[in-house]
């Protein structure tokens, strides 16, 4: 979850306003809470760890999405593929991964139909033999 959305969601749990928030922030009028929580700029270092406090939560709460989206072992290309997949239902990410596996030469894991057992037939039964 974005740090925008995060920071949203906790103010509201503990009924607090970006106003609220600001006042218990180093540095930090309401107008740069407001855009930590529209997502239009990031906290530092110490209003994380302001933010993290006054919300209750331990700073990696907050940073796990941006730690993510930072991650210097990943292409542009591999940030812009997955922020898409993300905004992508459940129906649209599998048909997704059934073409990059296609595409990667990987065998995409088939749904196993039920295995279909003879059917004895009611019609048909053995003579009977007499002795």
């Amino acid at each position: 979850m974005p740090l925008a959305t995060t920071l949203r969601l906790l103010a509201k749990a503990r009924g607090m306003s970006a106003t609220e928030l600001a006042t218990a922030i180093p540095r930090a009028g309401v107008d740069t809470v407001s855009a930590w929580m529209r997502g239009e700029k990031l906290p530092g270092k110490d209003q994380l760890d302001a933010l993290a406090r006054i919300l209750g939560v331990p700073v990696g709460a907050l940073l796990a999405e941006l730690a993510s989206t930072l991650d210097p072992a990943r292409t542009q290309g591999e940030h812009d593929l997955l922020a898409a997949y993300r905004a992508m239902n459940t129906r649209q990410q599998g048909a997704v991964l059934e073409i990059a596996r296609g595409l990667a030469g990987q065998a995409s894991p088939r749904p196993r139909s039920p295995v279909s057992t003879p059917r004895k037939s009611a019609s048909k039964s053995k003579p009977k033999t007499s002795k």
